[in-house]
């Protein structure tokens, strides 16, 4: 229980992501043994946050070693250790091949003793611990009865989501996660007149320790997994240029779009959640990017069937954008860590048909010779070389495209994709580096390989 090994999966899942990776073409290539490895391996790393942190750098409102002092200064403050600022910045290092990402080390899993009091969080909340946040309010669903603020706990995350919230103790299956410092009492947390905000339980020794990046050097420092910060590199913005991001909530590769831009030219952004449009405008002001529109709209719907029109906003005529950014909604069984979901296989497989109706729009709405990307955070082959395999026989004008920078794997067999076909793609396979000769590498080598589940494929229409 102290340690979590596997992510927990309903049974069909796990049946149906095995299937997937012991495919007829995968076991053409490979042993039946290796490939069973390999999937276990998957199982676990997804459980475990990577061995980093990432940090998208602003670097068009400052220079990369500027940014990397202050963030050095700032943890160095947050952290109120005996080490200097220059000792905390020499840790924070810049990725050899991504001018814009800085990394820093994870240290974990760490040997720390389980307390007999105990709270119980859910799944959710305890993958933000293992990534470094605090216990917020709002994810604890069970605590001592006589719990006050100063006293020291255990926190464990609910990997079933059975607990009942304000319950006093739960048995069930959960994951240690690291002992903190309660900051409410029992009876502010679960008041039924106004529910608790704020921290809920203080992390003094989480299992893996990793700095918070709460209020540190918001417009300077942007906390993005290292693939998707490629992503925005392989679409190759242009100053000048009108660019199209189809589901861009919460705004992070919209923003980075932008920067890459230098801020000049123009980057629509849609997402089809209204509340999620708030949060784009305001990262991007927070960046100071004056380029982004974002609008509430369905990205499926976003090509005008009428007469030519002001193409201020959606829908839009075709041909409008010169590069397109479909980062689709997906099963997110890359996600990292990632300790359990309860999410059945219909729901798991509901995605394909959303994403094909996407890359419809996406297709129309590209010009003549311009760059669509696709991408997504799943590690399934009909989410990501099957929806490739699809998208070129249905669009004779889509080819294939090199990726710069291609940090990650190739694509996975499976699809009925060429060699060469495979190796345009760029998927980040976790589990090929799930191994206890990784810890001991240097931390830039270890970034690459130690990442989320993440694919990319970039399209150019001819």
């Amino acid at each position: 229980m102290s340690i979590f090994p596997r992510i927990s999966l309903k049974p069909e899942v796990t049946d149906f992501l095995r299937s997937v990776f012991l495919n007829k073409e995968v076991l053409a290539a490979v042993d039946h043994q290796e490939a069973e490895c390999r999937f276990q391996k998957l199982l676990t790393c997804l459980s475990h946050p990577p061995s980093y942190t990432c940090v998208r750098a602003s670097t068009h409102l400052a220079p990369l070693e500027e940014i990397r002092h202050k963030l050095g200064e700032e943890l160095q403050k947050q952290q109120m250790c005996s080490s200097s600022a220059e000792e905390v910045c020499a840790q924070i290092l810049p990725h050899p091949r991504i001018p814009d990402v800085l990394l820093l080390p994870v240290d974990g899993p760490r040997p720390v003793k389980q307390l007999s009091s105990e709270v119980v969080v859910g799944a959710q909340c305890g993958s933000a611990v293992l990534r470094g946040a605090n216990v917020f309010a709002p994810g604890i669903l069970a605590s001592p009865k006589y719990m006050k603020a100063g006293d020291v706990v255990s926190v464990f995350s609910d990997l079933e989501g059975k607990c009942t919230r304000g319950a006093t103790s739960f048995q069930g299956k959960r994951a240690f996660v690291g002992n903190g410092v309660a900051q409410m009492h029992r009876s502010s947390i679960f008041c039924t007149d106004a529910p608790a905000k704020g921290i809920g339980v203080r992390m003094v020794e989480p299992l893996y320790q990793s700095p918070s990046f709460d209020g540190v050097l918001p417009n300077l420092a942007f906390l993005q997994n290292l693939p998707s910060v490629v992503v925005g590199h392989v679409l190759g913005p242009r100053p000048g240029e009108r660019i199209l991001d189809m589901c861009a909530a919460p705004g992070g590769k919209t923003c980075h779009i932008a920067a890459l831009m230098g801020d000049q030219g123009e980057v629509v952004a849609l997402d089809r959640i209204r509340s999620k449009i708030d949060r784009i405008r305001q990262n991007a002001q927070m960046l100071h990017l004056r380029s982004i529109k974002a609008y509430f709209f369905n990205s499926t719907q976003a090509v005008s069937s009428g007469p030519a029109q002001d193409t201020e906003g959606p829908p839009f005529l075709p041909e409008s954008f010169d590069r397109v950014l479909l980062d689709a909604p997906c099963s997110g069984l890359g996600q990292r860590p990632n300790m359990a979901s309860n999410w059945s296989l219909k729901e798991i497989c509901s995605y394909q048909p959303l994403q094909r109706k996407l890359f419809h729009a996406a297709v129309r709405l590209l010009k003549k010779g311009g760059v669509l990307v696709y991408s997504t955070c799943t590690v399934t082959l009909a989410e990501n070389e099957e929806q490739v395999a699809w998208a070129l026989d249905t669009f004779p004008c889509l080819t294939l495209q090199p990726q710069e920078p291609h940090i990650g794997a190739e694509g996975m067999l499976g699809a009925g994709l060429s060699p060469e076909q495979l190796r345009l793609l760029q998927r980040f396979s976790p589990e090929l580096s799930w191994d206890q000769t990784e810890t001991a590498a240097p931390l830039p080598c270890r970034a690459d390989r130690d990442t989320i589940g993440f694919f990319i494929a970039k399209f150019l229409k001819n």
